[in-house]
């Protein structure tokens, strides 16, 4: 049987898949089976959120015993097919052929470009050094950053933002990323002060819209705590007063893929911030790095031990892999965002290493404060009745604006969308429990349904991930409401975008949100999606009170996976120039 007839007889798959490889026939009988499987192969890859297929680990991609071609024999059908072409070299654009072959990896031919102009961008940005007088400003440096001169990696951090046009921060939950921004861009801020020139335009950004609004909550937080201080008022009115979007920062044109601003109209900003950085695709991160105009400069901030973006790329954790990009970076180490009562830490760190036995040992011990492990449990709404009563309370708060920040107390989170313990099923039960209707019935508006915004939708500002919630106003009209720059806005349900229930959300889209307290499910059966990442993510959206459900053989088999994407970002950038620019 031929491997392309055996893929699609597996179910692995999907139409557009298979529909690319039937192209390709179409326009060349002759072409070999094992390209027409690779293409459609490639296209698979991308909707598992990798860069490319590698034919070198076919399971990876693919669970079974398939007829797999010998590797060498598979390449070299490759190199030969009028469909794929070969670079040069990596800085090369590929000519137009559907599909591309670099390094070992078959990809499609948008993602190749994107992953190219991606590692061109950031070369360009990393080759600036930021020019400006470090000793006008070293006073100001000492007072906020007091601890510099005994290892301080914030201080380090800081040091780095005044030199270099790209910087790479990262750190675990309350490393102090963003405190360490708003300090560095009061210093940029002196510095620009200090030697007559412009104050620097800053943007904030992030990936989803409820990330975009916790960096605005914390960065004006830092601002407080600076100005209690004693740092100058003048200094902290520079800061920019909100972040937004990725989207709405690039400037999206309805019905296209393209923004508005890109290389050929850059941004208008000489420094951009972008937080959650491990959850931007390698699309997104493309266009936005070719729209950080010369002479700009980007700062990353991420944690890699989170889950990768959604969609295609590992972006963050390969540029953090590339060697030449080194002393760009700096990881935060000390601090935790949770609260004095909720002890993490050890559990974290366990679940970062895999350390199967030790996570399971301080899970099932009481060493951890407010950290619970519900061994066994796969019906939450069983074991915690509270679940049911704190949704029940939200339907009798009369102020939106109240309303929402109680239903962000508390999350309900799982590791697959489908299934008895995933984030579709349990909706479903919540909703049937809520409302009275019956599971299965299509959900209606009822009070106290929380929303989950699924598609960004630019007019109405409402973008995918935004949560809101459905109460009836003043006069009892049903609306949705959901929390905006000047407040809560009010939408009638009729006109929102694409939406589901947010009782119950996926780990995935819990990314960028944090909740008082969060009750993880896990599947009774073990899924190729869990991973450590994953774990790693779910517990460290907690701020008090952690709830972990599922079994030991579940949790082991996730800690011993990685949630790795294939990709050649980072032998890219290692392989590209990095000279500078002259003085």
């Amino acid at each position: 049987m031929s491997l392309l007839r055996a893929l699609r007889q597996s179910g692995a798959l999907r139409t557009l898949d298979d529909a690319l490889a039937q192209s390709l026939r179409r326009l060349d009988a002759s072409t070999p089976d094992e390209v027409l499987a690779a293409a459609a192969l490639a296209s698979l890859a991308v909707a598992q959120g990798h860069a490319a297929f590698d034919p070198a680990q076919p399971r990876q991609f693919v669970d079974g015993d398939l007829p797999w071609p010998d590797v060498d024999a598979w390449l070299s059908a490759l190199q030969a097919s009028r469909f794929v072409a070969t670079p040069e070299t990596m800085e090369a654009e590929s000519i137009a052929a559907p599909l591309v072959l670099e390094g070992g990896l078959l990809y499609l031919r948008r993602y190749r470009e994107y992953e190219r102009r991606l590692a061109l961008g950031l070369q360009r940005i990393a080759a600036q050094s930021l020019e400006g007088d470090g000793v006008a400003i070293q006073p100001l440096f000492a007072t906020l950053f007091p601890d510099a001169e005994h290892g301080d990696l914030q201080a380090r951090a800081a040091a780095l933002a005044l030199r270099h046009a790209l910087v790479l921060i990262t750190g675990g939950p309350g490393t102090g990323k963003t405190t360490t921004i708003a300090r560095l861009l009061v210093l940029r801020i002196a510095q620009a002060i200090a030697t007559g020139k412009q104050t620097p335009r800053i943007a904030l950004a992030a990936p989803t819209g409820r990330a975009a609004e916790r960096m605005s909550e914390s960065l004006r937080r830092a601002a407080r705590q600076l100005e209690t201080s004693g740092i100058a008022v003048d200094l902290l009115a520079a800061l920019p007063a909100s972040a937004s979007t990725l989207h709405r920062l690039l400037g999206t044109i309805p019905d296209t893929t393209r923004f508005r601003h890109d290389a050929g109209n850059p941004l208008p900003f000489d420094i951009v911030v972008v937080d959650e950085a491990s959850m931007v695709d390698l699309p997104l991160m493309c266009k936005l790095v070719a729209a950080v105009a010369d002479g700009a400069q980007l700062i990353l901030l991420g944690d890699a031990d989170q889950l990768p973006s959604v969609e295609a790329g590992d972006v963050l954790a390969a540029i953090l892999s590339a060697d030449n990009l080194r002393d760009h970076r700096v990881h935060l180490q000390r601090g935790w965002r949770q609260s004095a009562t909720l002890q993490l830490a050890p559990l974290a760190e366990a679940v970062r290493e895999g350390a199967t036995t030790e996570a399971l040992a301080l899970l099932r011990g009481d060493t951890l404060s407010n950290v619970h492990f519900h061994e066994g449990v796969d019906d939450p709404l069983q074991a915690r009745p509270q679940l049911l009563e704190h949704w029940r309370a939200l339907a009798t708060i009369d102020d939106p604006a109240e309303a929402l920040v109680q239903a962000n107390r508390l999350r309900l989170l799982t590791a697959l969308r489908e299934g008895p313990q995933g984030a579709r099923g349990l909706n479903a039960r919540i909703e049937a429990a809520l409302s009275g209707r019956r599971i299965g019935t299509p959900p209606a508006w009822f009070p106290g349904r929380l929303l989950l915004i699924t598609r960004n939708h630019h007019p109405q500002q409402l973008f995918n991930g935004d949560v809101g919630i459905c109460l009836p106003d003043e006069h009892g009209v049903p609306l949705a409401w959901f929390a905006g720059e000047g407040g809560v806005r009010a939408f009638h349900p009729a006109a929102l975008p694409a939406h589901e229930s947010a009782f119950a959300m996926t780990v995935h889209k819990a990314q960028g949100s944090e909740f008082d307290e969060v009750w993880l499910q896990l599947p009774r059966i073990d899924s190729r999606v869990l991973s450590r990442e994953l774990i790693y993510t779910a517990m460290t959206r907690a701020r008090d009170v952690l709830h972990i459900a599922g079994s030991a053989n579940v949790i082991e088999s996730a800690l011993s996976r990685h949630a790795s994407r294939v990709s050649g970002l980072g032998r890219r950038l290692s392989i590209l120039p990095t000279s500078r620019k002259p003085q």
